[in-house]
């Protein structure tokens, strides 16, 4: 099974918030994220995929989540490259 770690961007009015997982199914996990029914963090706004790595097993993906969630450098990067 394959899995992927992703950063989201909100695209909701007036909020420059990003958010990164990870998940082995894409779509649902967006879609989860943009009903509210993803994690506590993403509630209340909407959603759009700028960033996603695949990985062939969970151990390495959830590694690299704990990475790029701790380099804001990282981060600001993917996100200017989504503009």
């Amino acid at each position: 099974m394959l899995y992927y770690t992703y950063m989201l961007k909100s695209i909701s009015a007036g909020y420059k918030k990003t958010y990164v997982g990870y998940t082995n199914n894409l779509e649902l996990r967006l879609n989860k994220h943009n009903s509210n029914n993803g994690a506590k963090a993403t509630k209340g706004y909407k959603w759009i995929l700028i960033y996603s790595k695949k990985f062939r097993d969970k151990k390495e993906a959830m590694s690299f989540e704990y990475k790029l969630k701790n380099n804001k450098n990282l981060r600001k990067e993917l996100l200017k490259k989504s503009l």
